[in-house]
């Protein structure tokens, strides 16, 4: 009786380690995961920065990717409505999101090798119009539209029953929404080095972050309130939760409805305290430094922002 105790705790701690390994192993996952966390941490250590809330958030935001796409939470995806809408939550909204609110973009790129550095800095200079697609991508409203097109897109109930049975587009769909996440919310979080222009202004992105809300309201509304199966495929896959298809469905559409749209008051939040820092800071009269003190931007610092 004595070593039931012991045995439980065991058993749990087996288990947790069971539910943390991966349902089908991804080297790419992995590798992508650990070279942003090696960039990062080697960038803090060059810039002789010690960690705080943004590293804590950058942290957050890069396991949050991780555990969706590398733990027992994939399998419960592909076998739960629910789930899956729970994982894409994470990859295309919070996980994104918290990376992008950290503003890691100075301490990636001090984590890079100085020679892919110089080879980055070469070609660009060489080919400039490499940019020009990314900063259309970029670009307040279209980000906005083709955030809220990829939730549609993997929705429509014929594309979404051939994704959940092919590898290759069930991994195209998940690259997609973690990639477009981060691509979306990084325009909106975006801060320019010093001495850059602001060419994306706060109010633009409030009112995309205002605009993207609605598209997912009315989706996952449309989802939640519906009376008939609109995704045949978990039926077929089998049960993993003890709640029926109609139920699934309905948690699935709320979590479309109410989490994907409240991201956006939260971004908006954000974004408001950071629009008044920075008006306080463009208050303040400006120090003149001396002409061998003062501040380059880095030539790499921003590619989608001229001066």
């Amino acid at each position: 009786m004595t070593d039931s105790p012991t045995s439980a705790l065991f058993s749990s701690v087996a288990s947790a380690a069971a539910f943390l390994l991966p349902y089908e192993f991804s080297p790419t996952v992995l590798g992508v995961c650990l070279l942003a966390a090696v960039l990062y941490f080697r960038g803090l250590r060059r810039l002789n920065r010690k960690a705080g809330w943004d590293t804590l958030l950058f942290a957050l935001g890069l396991v949050s990717i991780y555990l969706v796409l590398q733990t027992q939470i994939d399998y419960y995806g592909r076998f739960s409505f629910f789930m899956h809408r729970t994982q894409h939550l994470v990859l295309h909204h919070l996980g994104p999101f918290l990376i992008a609110v950290s503003a890691p973009a100075s301490v990636l790129l001090a984590g890079l090798p100085q020679y892919m550095i110089r080879i980055m800095i070469t070609f660009r200079a060489r080919y400039p119009a490499i940019t020009w697609p990314i900063r259309m991508i970029q670009a307040p409203f279209v980000s906005g539209l083709l955030f809220v097109a990829i939730i549609y897109f993997w929705l429509i109930p014929g594309i979404h029953f051939d994704a959940m049975l092919s590898m290759p587009l069930y991994n195209a769909m998940n690259w997609g929404m973690a990639i477009d996440g981060l691509m979306f919310w990084w325009m909106i979080f975006r801060q320019p080095p010093a001495g850059m222009l602001e060419t994306r202004h706060y109010g633009v992105r409030l009112l995309v972050l205002f605009l993207v809300m609605f598209p997912q309201i009315l989706l996952g509304a449309y989802i939640a309130l519906s009376t008939t199966d609109l995704y045949p495929i978990y039926a077929l896959c089998g049960r993993v939760l003890p709640l029926n298809l109609l139920q699934e469905q309905a948690l699935g559409g709320l979590v479309t409805w109410i989490p994907a749209a409240m991201m956006s008051v939260l971004g908006a939040l954000v974004l408001l305290v950071r629009w008044s820092q920075r008006s306080k800071m463009d208050t303040t009269p400006p120090v003149v430094l001396a002409p061998t003190a003062q501040h380059t931007p880095h030539p790499m610092a921003d590619p989608y922002t001229t001066t």
